[in-house]
């Protein structure tokens, strides 16, 4: 009877020791003397102590900060550089059969990966283009750890360290690149205004009496402020009749040069002719020595 009891007793002992409570984002691997028996999941579980053992394993995304590296890019530039990479766990039988530590693991393929994916680009493309580069090195280390039960989310670059004299180089190109741009909208600014200045002199142009507006505007708009100046207005008319008298002037001259141009021409014509023809009045030939002796 005793016996019975005794027994009866590490019977439920025994019970009781194999009950396991598995959490939602836990699982059990279970191996019965030492193979493999399958996954248990959530809930309340038997696991039969001497002749089972487990390994839990956590389900849930798991944040590997991958320390700083130090690389040379593709345009040979000594730069370090530190990641965050995120992972999960998503089949429990793969990640205790097929590797012993898969977090260790995925930290040194994360970082061999990080050094060469980054010495593949350039100084620019680290800074400009950081979201393609995040999608890479996702897709390659996740490429990786697959075999392991293993599934990479995401792998973020957080920091890019380089060297004082480049940053120097950078901000003096940053600087230049700000001027370039300012003076090409100064430029572009000037370039309207002055097409904007040409049509406004057509339309006054076309209308005689818009000049004088603009000038009894400008005037209003000089008298509005207290100040000293005095203004002599001079109708537009007057400056036109200047200029019609001045244009009539030049016609003029222009008409009296054309006969004195000609007459001083015909002058030389005929005493070039006197020249070639007979001896002018006054003066005197002279005879050779054996004309003189006939004579």
């Amino acid at each position: 009877m005793e016996m019975m009891i005794g027994i009866v007793l590490f019977t439920l002992g025994y019970l009781l020791m194999s009950l396991k409570v598995i959490k939602e984002y836990e699982r059990r691997v279970v191996f019965t003397l030492g193979k493999a028996d399958g996954v248990k999941g959530p809930g309340l579980q038997l696991i039969y102590p001497i002749f089972q053992t487990d390994k839990k394993i956590d389900l849930r995304i798991i944040t590997m900060a991958i320390p700083m590296q130090e690389i040379i890019t593709k345009d040979n530039v000594s730069v370090k550089t530190a990641a965050v990479c995120f992972f999960q766990i998503i089949d429990p039988y793969k990640a205790v059969t097929k590797i012993e530590d898969p977090f260790t693991a995925t930290s040194q393929v994360a970082q061999t990966t990080l050094r060469s994916i980054l010495g593949q680009h350039e100084l620019d493309e680290l800074l400009t283009e950081r979201d393609a580069i995040n999608a890479k090195l996702s897709v390659i280390i996740d490429r990786q750890t697959e075999s392991w039960g293993i599934k990479v989310n995401s792998v973020e670059v957080k920091d890019v360290e380089i060297p004082e004299s480049m940053q120097r180089a950078m901000a003096r190109q940053a600087e230049a690149e700000r001027e370039r741009r300012a003076k090409i909208v100064a430029a572009e600014g000037e370039h309207q205004a002055a097409e904007k200045l040409a049509a406004a002199a057509k339309l006054i142009s076309a209308e005689p009496g818009a000049m004088q507006l603009r000038q009894l505007q400008t005037m209003v708009e000089v008298s509005a402020e207290k100040n000293s100046t005095l203004i002599f207005p001079i109708p537009m008319e007057i400056m036109e009749y200047v200029k019609t008298v001045t244009e009539g002037a030049k016609e003029n001259l222009e008409r009296l040069r054309l006969p004195a141009a000609k007459e001083g021409g015909q002058g030389k014509h005929n005493s070039h002719n006197n020249n070639n023809g007979a001896a002018p009045e006054g003066s005197t030939l002279k005879l050779p020595d054996s004309e003189k002796e006939k004579a």
